[in-house]
């Protein structure tokens, strides 16, 4: 397992991060512990979660996920400072009008319910779910600075962010003397690259922002699951579908051709290293929901894609 610096901080991460949207969704307590084990003997010590995962599931009210990767935490003993964790505020999570955004005191009071469902007293990586157009961001950038040097976070990062506004919040933390955003959580993979590289991929390559991108496997279609000749149920299947055009397939062929040239490797694992071989790229998030689907991501460690192999594929996938 490589270790990988995030950004430009001092703090090392796993070339594979540990996702937990399935948490307490389609990977029930147990799985989850069991997934968290296995991932953590590969040597993943980077692990990613939100406060409203997952709210939108019927019963879920939001925070399990963190309630699950705290709970493993107490029985798995292993010593706190082994672990990297990263988890998200902005999201509703109560029925009071201060009970979602990035304002100050929802910030304060989000911390609070993650660092006790989480079984810490201090958080990695906290980052700013999305933006908040009601907020200045000034008034968030000073409430994440002030946990900062509280000691209850370490470092701070953003998701689901604009050029415009990441570039923003960058000039103003400079401006202010605030803690800085040291990452950026991007949708991107293979078939959703133009929000990514049109204009964020310079912005954190210029300012040494670590990316780490979710979803990189497009909910499932690029570990070839997914085929035009094939009925499949899956519950994230209507998310998927928009995937499902003659390039996208004929990509799927490609990575799988490719996959056997270079020794057996799925689909699913080259879509991976295809990633892993990009210098802006710190640490894509996996979701596994199966041990088995675990293993196949945990066979991408170490892969990695010559600069002509990764040049075809850039060119095939282009929309």
């Amino acid at each position: 397992m490589e270790y990988r610096k995030l950004g430009r901080t001092g703090l090392k991460v796993s070339e594979l991060c540990m996702g937990s949207m399935q948490f307490g969704w389609t990977a029930d307590e147990a799985l989850s512990y069991q997934i968290l084990d296995t991932a953590y003997a590969a040597g993943i010590n980077f692990i990613d979660t939100a406060d409203i995962y997952s709210r939108w599931v019927t019963g879920n009210p939001g925070g399990v996920a963190e309630t699950i990767i705290g709970s493993w935490l107490k029985r798995s003993s292993i010593p706190r400072e082994r672990v990297v964790i990263a988890t998200k505020v902005r999201g509703r999570m109560g029925d009071g009008p201060n009970d979602e955004g990035l304002s100050r005191v929802h910030i304060y009071n989000a911390v609070e319910g993650s660092l006790r469902r989480l079984n810490t007293d201090y958080i990695d990586l906290y980052q700013a779910h999305w933006s908040d157009e009601n907020t200045p961001i000034e008034e968030t950038l000073s409430a994440l600075t002030d946990l900062v040097r509280q000691g209850k976070v370490r470092y701070i990062g953003c998701s689901n962010y604009p050029a415009w506004r990441l570039t923003e919040a960058v000039w103003i933390s400079q401006q202010h003397g605030f803690a800085r955003f040291e990452s950026l959580q991007p949708h991107y993979n293979l078939v959703h690259r133009k929000e990514f590289e049109q204009e964020l991929r310079e912005v954190c390559r210029a300012y040494g922002i670590g990316v780490i991108p979710y979803s990189p496997l497009a909910a499932g279609f690029l570990t070839g699951k997914y085929r035009p000749e094939q009925e499949t149920d899956s519950a994230r299947l209507g998310g998927v579908k928009r995937y499902f055009n003659e390039r996208n397939f004929a990509l799927l062929d490609r990575l799988t051709t490719m996959g056997q040239e270079k020794g057996g490797y799925t689909t699913s694992q080259v879509a991976l290293a295809w990633m892993l071989s990009d210098p802006v790229i710190t640490s894509p998030i996996i979701g596994p929901r199966a041990i088995e689907q675990l293993d196949d991501n945990l066979g991408a460690v170490g892969l990695r894609l010559t600069a002509e192999e990764k040049a075809e594929l850039d060119t095939a996938s282009v929309s």
